[in-house]
């Protein structure tokens, strides 16, 4: 899918809670101009009353009725919510001194709008919702639509205490101020951080202009100097409220969207690790070492097994905790990599057709390295370098210079066995090598890999 269907019953609820939060702070604001106590309190309780049955109705009642799909519980609790609302809000008309009549054709237009719109709403998803459309786009669209056009008629129909103020409020003043956010955040905001300050002050200036020029010709056309103050007043608004808070909003959200890829990031260099992780400890390596130990305990005093068991140890708590390291000392690598070549000499010490030179200089060898840098070009040599009925050669050569190591692998090729599983030639150790090295040392390192039809040779270095 191209896109995903909105939370509506989320958006319905932020909609519904808006619009009544400026209602009843209209009706606040007139009732305490007037000193008209009872209108006051009638216009204040009546839309809240009628709030609070439609926030039971649609985040309490339906939701539940969806889990449980109990009709009788539906039809019982929305009787016992729109008799409570009903008996509120009644009240509320009564000290407003409206006619019977004029109320419950309001209040049962209220009962009959909401169910209208949950008709509409199935309806729409009946016919727009994928697949009989490629995405959600189109849905999307007519359910905001819908929305919009059922809160539009409940105003219309809600006179008792909906007044002019709230209509501005709602289709001028709201609107307006989501427009000049829009306005800030693609031709202002995005200018002014990306450094096109030239664009930037042109759609500012252009922004001020323009609205100079619609209130000019309205004070003109009425013949109302006053115009002028207020459109001063609303470029002054724009300049020193509207377009600081955007910018701080803004701002707060890119910080807020950075966090998350900071942390997207993490989790996946934790997974590339965890992979990487899982790539070098080769199953087949650990069996055969084992049972190389267990061979070498019957036919010895032991002394060959206890050493080979320590080595092994060492590398498994290296495994475990060192390599979640970003940086360890390269005398540890060192010490893992000569673990791990002395328990691969002792599983194929008794192999007469397998020549393996190793020359490790620890000279110059200080300072820190991330883990498991070497260990996976070695690994490979043994891996496809030998055969149990072909001669067979690795050669290792490490060695530092002040700030650098230099690792030459070189090792023989044999034919592939019809039998090898094609997973193990996957290379996920050495691409997990690769990425870390660009992660990691980028610009600092070097590695070359030259292969014929009977040699393997590898040179990698890195500055440290």
């Amino acid at each position: 899918m191209k896109s995903k269907s909105l939370v509506f019953r989320d958006i319905e609820w932020w909609i519904v809670t808006i619009v009544f939060l400026v209602i009843v702070l209209t009706n606040i604001t007139v009732g305490i101009n007037h000193h008209q106590v009872d209108k006051f309190f009638g216009n204040v309780f009546m839309p809240i009353a009628i709030y609070l049955g439609f926030y039971v109705v649609h985040l309490v009642i339906i939701p539940k009725y969806l889990k449980d799909r109990n009709v009788l519980h539906l039809v019982l609790y929305s009787i016992l919510t729109l008799a409570i609302t009903g008996a509120i809000s009644g009240a509320c008309a009564a000290v407003l001194r409206i006619r019977p009549e004029r109320y419950f054709s309001f209040f049962f237009s209220m009962i009959a709008l909401y169910p209208g719109y949950l008709l509409t709403s199935i309806l729409l998803k009946k016919m727009l919702y994928p697949p009989a459309f490629r995405d959600f786009q189109l849905y999307n669209g007519a359910r905001l639509f819908t929305i919009f056009l059922f809160v539009s008629v409940f105003l219309i129909s809600s006179q008792l205490f909906v007044n002019e103020g709230v209509f501005i409020i709602l289709f001028i003043i709201i609107p307006a101020i989501l427009f000049f956010f829009i306005y800030n955040y693609f031709l202002l905001y995005r200018n002014k951080l990306a450094g096109k300050i030239k664009a930037y002050r042109w759609f500012l200036w252009g922004l001020i202009v323009i609205i100079s020029f619609i209130f000019l010709i309205i004070s003109l056309d009425t013949n109302t100097p006053e115009v002028l103050l207020l459109g001063v007043g609303l470029i002054l608004l724009l300049m020193f409220v509207i377009f600081p808070l955007s910018d701080l909003i803004f701002k707060k959200y890119e910080d807020y969207i950075g966090k998350i890829d900071t942390l997207s990031v993490q989790v996946n260099q934790s997974s590339a690790n965890l992979s990487f992780l899982r790539s070098q400890i080769n199953p087949h390596f650990l069996f055969n070492a084992l049972n190389t130990l267990y061979g070498a305990a019957l036919l010895e005093n032991a002394e060959k097994t206890s050493d080979g068991i320590q080595k092994l140890g060492d590398m498994m708590r290296f495994m475990l905790h060192e390599n979640q390291m970003d940086k360890i000392p390269l005398s540890r690598e060192i010490d893992y990599l000569r673990n791990y070549l002395d328990l691969q000499m002792l599983r194929f010490a008794k192999e007469d057709h397998l020549d393996v030179s190793i020359n490790i200089s620890e000279e110059f060898c200080q300072g820190d390295i991330s883990p498991m840098l070497l260990i996976p070009f070695v690994e490979n040599a043994f891996k496809h370098g030998i055969s149990t009925k072909s001669k067979s050669w690795i050669k290792i050569n490490l060695r530092c210079l002040k700030g650098s190591v230099h690792l030459d692998v070189v090792n023989s090729i044999h034919p592939k066995k019809a039998s090898e599983d094609p997973r193990d030639e996957s290379g996920i150790g050495l691409e997990n090598v690769k990425s870390r090295l660009e992660h990691f040392y980028p610009q600092k390192h070097s590695l070359t890999i030259v292969a014929n039809d009977t040699e393997h040779f590898v040179h990698f270095s890195v500055q440290i």
